[in-house]
Formats: structure tokens, sequence, C-alpha cells
């Protein structure tokens, strides 16, 4: 059974989706192992395997990379590996479907330039209006 699913950005682990099944008793473990995940999608890197099975406690992480995006699922060891990653491929074809024309590759810090500029002119637009303004009167 898949307890856990998330698909992050490859390029930066930023998770993009996450959906985790939860009970009472194991809830506060589900938590514990969604932060594994978190720090397994930062720690993924050019080299890594498209493709992976990383055993922690009683679960298996499944993952799957393609089009920059890792999709992961968590299940229970006794969960065949097979259908494990034909889920992931599922989700990572109906995912580059609706959403393979978005950019998910930006870098935070091209987007936050990229804002700091037109901050800047708009700035740039009302302090030339001011000037323009007081200096006509």
């Amino acid at each position: 059974m898949a307890l856990m699913t998330m698909i992050a950005r490859f390029v930066d682990g930023l998770p993009l989706v996450g959906t985790m099944q939860e009970d009472e008793q194991s809830g506060r473990s589900i938590l514990e192992y969604q932060n594994q995940a978190k720090l397994l999608f930062r720690k993924l890197g050019p080299n890594s395997p498209t493709r992976c099975s990383i055993e922690t406690g009683p679960y298996l992480f499944h993952y799957f990379i393609e089009h920059d995006v890792c999709y992961l699922v968590m299940c229970d060891k006794v969960f065949s590996k097979r259908i494990a990653f034909n889920y992931l491929e599922d989700i990572a074809q109906e995912f580059h479907s609706n959403y393979g024309r978005r950019k998910y590759k930006k870098d935070a810090s091209y987007l936050n330039r990229k804002s700091l500029y037109v901050k800047g002119a708009v700035a740039g637009i009302i302090l030339i209006l001011f000037v323009l303004y007081f200096w006509v009167i």
C-alpha cells in the first residue's frame, strides 16, 4: 500500500505536490518519513540513478526521475516494486501531460532577480513622475 506520494523539482528538491495516508498510530512517524523524503530530494544529483528503492525502517522509498521532476512513493516492504514503479510512471505521465509545459526548472534566484528588476523599474517611473510633477509646478 502506498502510504505517501510526493513530487519534487529535481534541480533543487523543491516539493511540488504531496499526499499521505494518515492514521492516528502512524501520524507522527509519517511526518518523520516526509522529512526524510524532502532530504532525499535535496540530496539527489545528476549522478543519481533515475529509478531506485531505498529502505527506511519498515518501509521503502521508491523514486523515479523523468523530465527533471522526481516522483517518490513510500510503501510497505511487502509491496511489489513493479507495482510501485508502475504507479510512479502513471503519475509521471499524468503530471507531465497536465503540467509539462510550465517551467518548473527556473531557479528561485532568477525569479527573484526578475521581480527585483520590475520593482526597480516601477520605482524609477514613480520617481521620474514625482520629479516632473514638482519641477513643472
